[in-house]
């Protein structure tokens, strides 16, 4: 659950600093940076973000649940 909420809050931060630096680029004037500066932060964000799903599926803390989820065969037993 928490990783879930994390996600979640990852993807959010993403969208207000996209929505942001929308805002800052229309209505600042032209010698303020803070529309690159934010956009810069949303791309460490979403590589973040990337990089975080990436790691926790080669580590198995997340599993794939989609329509065609991975089955993975039981252990065999000896």
């Amino acid at each position: 659950m928490l990783g879930k909420m994390l996600i979640i809050g990852t993807f959010l931060g993403i969208l207000y600093t996209l929505a942001s630096s929308f805002y800052f680029l229309v209505k600042d004037d032209s010698d303020s940076d803070r529309a690159v500066r934010r956009l810069t932060l949303r791309i460490g964000l979403s590589l973040a973000l990337i990089g975080a799903l990436w790691a926790g599926f080669q580590l198995g803390i997340i599993e794939p649940q989609g329509v065609n989820p991975v089955r993975y065969p039981a252990p065999v037993g000896n």
